[in-house]
């Protein structure tokens, strides 16, 4: 693949002192380059869909509960008999090397050292096994981009059985690139190589990217992929009731409500709108994942409590990769923890199943 040299990535490294995560946003374009910070930090169109996901929180509220003694409250949970430290993980991102030279290395070092989970993206900087090394055994899932070439998917696969990854994260709501003005106003172009398909294309932007991608995914592809594995699969990019179950039909072993950050389709609801009816439906059958537009720790309590088990997020935490590399993402994931903390005391809830468990006011 083909690229322009990239010399202005960030080299930070160092704790942050962080007051919440909407103010990383505004630091952190001081430091990543105009075009990688407007493709991480940009969604499709007039970018209603990615501005509502944060916004659809307050379409519900928190009913705390109080004599319910809350001392001590702990944000352990677990995902497929895999113990983790918090419910939050990092999701998967396409390019953190735009962030900081150290790029997805840097992420999973942090994302380990918080106790969390980190799932790295086929559009990764670094390779599937330099990733997993610098988690040093701590859980990662690896999402898989479809290609049209089956080879190249069984490629990746294989580089994710031989790295211990814990399960396959297939995202199928991205079949084609969401309209992004940002980058068609910066004529952005991948300046830096994504590790995974260095060796399998030699397109060099967005659009020879996606037009390898496969368009024709179905529930056979969740199969096929599981029984390749012997794998989890959890299937991304469920915003319907409908797609939820036909993905379990098909033997996902979860499923991650998403619709991108708004990256995608502009004019879709908000994710976490969508999450209650989808969990509804599921029933408990399968764990639930969950992503766009958090921001806050009541955003993740009123996720778990709204039906999920995970509640992922990317941009915040490429932000603190940048301002502080791979310190600045346990910092991160610290501060988001500790806000989550106080959420669940004040809201009467001591364990992660009493967050699940937990009424929420409905408009």
């Amino acid at each position: 693949m083909k690229f322009a040299i990239y010399h202005e990535q960030s080299d930070r490294e160092e704790s942050l002192d962080i007051l919440n995560l909407p103010s990383l946003e505004a630091r952190a374009k001081q430091i990543i380059p105009a075009g990688g910070f407007g493709y991480i930090s940009g969604g499709s169109e007039d970018e209603w869909t990615l501005k509502e996901n944060t916004e659809a929180f307050n379409h519900v509220q928190i009913i705390p509960r109080a004599l319910t003694n809350i001392e001590h409250p702990s944000t352990q949970t677990q995902i497929f008999g895999v113990d983790l430290q918090t419910p939050i993980m990092m999701a998967p991102a396409a390019a953190q090397g735009l962030a900081h030279s150290r790029g997805e290395m840097a992420t999973a070092q942090g994302i380990a050292a918080a106790g969390a989970l980190m799932a790295q993206s086929t559009y990764s900087s670094t390779s599937i096994a330099d990733t997993a090394a610098a988690g040093q055994g701590a859980p990662q899932f690896f999402q898989l981009y479809m290609s049209k070439d089956w080879h190249f998917n069984e490629s990746l696969l294989d580089e994710a059985i031989k790295a211990n990854v814990k399960a396959i994260i297939l995202t199928v709501d991205a079949t084609v690139d969401g309209y992004r003005e940002s980058d068609i106003v910066n004529k952005f172009q991948f300046p830096i190589p994504m590790a995974n398909l260095t060796k399998f294309s030699e397109g060099d932007g967005i659009q020879e990217i996606y037009a390898a991608a496969a368009q024709k995914i179905n529930a056979d592809d969740v199969r096929r992929i599981a029984e390749y594995t012997h794998l989890p699969v959890i299937v991304k990019g469920i915003q319907s009731v409908e797609d939820a179950m036909t993905a379990i039909g098909a033997g996902a072993a979860g499923v991650y409500v998403s619709n991108h950050g708004g990256r995608q389709l502009n004019g879709g609801p908000a994710s976490f709108d969508v999450l209650h009816d989808i969990a509804l439906a599921v029933n408990h059958r399968v764990p639930i994942i969950f992503d766009s537009g958090v921001r806050r720790g009541s955003h993740v309590f009123k996720a778990l409590a709204n039906g999920a088990d995970l509640v992922a997020l990317a941009r915040p935490v490429i932000y603190v990769l940048a301002l502080g590399g791979a310190q600045g993402v346990t910092s991160v994931i610290n501060h988001l923890n500790d806000e989550l903390l106080i959420d669940m005391q004040l809201a009467g809830t001591k364990t992660i199943e009493d967050v699940k468990q937990a009424k929420l006011l409905r408009h």
